[in-house]
């Protein structure tokens, strides 16, 4: 059980459990690993705390029911998880600035969550339009050989890159 220990693993042996998790979600749900919906459906669940039975009426929310599903869940999983193998690992600690963004802009707070903040918005509109998040269409589209999940993988890396190249070499 040391391996659960480690602070950094094989991406080979990453790569190969993430496939066997895919197999195993086909297997037991007929269904591909994905999670970005669970997003829209968490907001749809806000939503219905202001605005009632309404929401049911709203024509994308009569296709994504507002409530908590299996992908819900496997965003919980994804937290949970997460935060499991940082104790597990020893690596955990709270930092309100990650060491390569204080280098680069600075220690000031409010900057750092704007920009993860419409980094988030940006990315969660990128996935709704896709039809999908880096982990559906990365990894359950690719999988089935789903061409659109090719392309879409292939945006998000050079839509990364870009972003990456243009925040640290334009704005900073």
């Amino acid at each position: 059980m040391e391996w659960l220990a480690m602070e950094r693993w094989s991406p080979y042996a990453v790569g190969i459990g993430i496939g066997i998790l895919s197999w195993l979600a086909f297997l037991l749900s007929d269904k591909p690993i994905g999670c970005s919906t669970a997003f829209t459906r968490t907001s749809g669940m806000i939503e219905k705390i202001f605005r009632g039975s309404k929401v049911h009426d709203k024509p994308y929310y009569k296709q994504f029911a507002p409530t908590i599903d299996w992908e819900w869940m496997v965003v919980i999983g994804i937290i949970l998880g997460a935060f499991l193998s940082s104790i597990l690992s020893g690596q955990f600690s709270l930092k309100w600035i990650p060491a390569i963004w204080h280098a680069e802009a600075g220690s000031h707070i409010p900057t750092r969550w704007g920009v993860s903040l419409l980094g988030g918005i940006i990315m969660g509109f990128g996935a709704r339009w896709a039809g999908g998040c880096t982990s559906g269409h990365g990894i359950s589209g690719t999988l089935q050989l789903a061409v659109s999940s090719w392309l879409a993988a292939i945006c998000f890396f050079v839509g990364g890159i870009l972003t990456a190249m243009f925040i640290y070499k334009v704005l900073l």
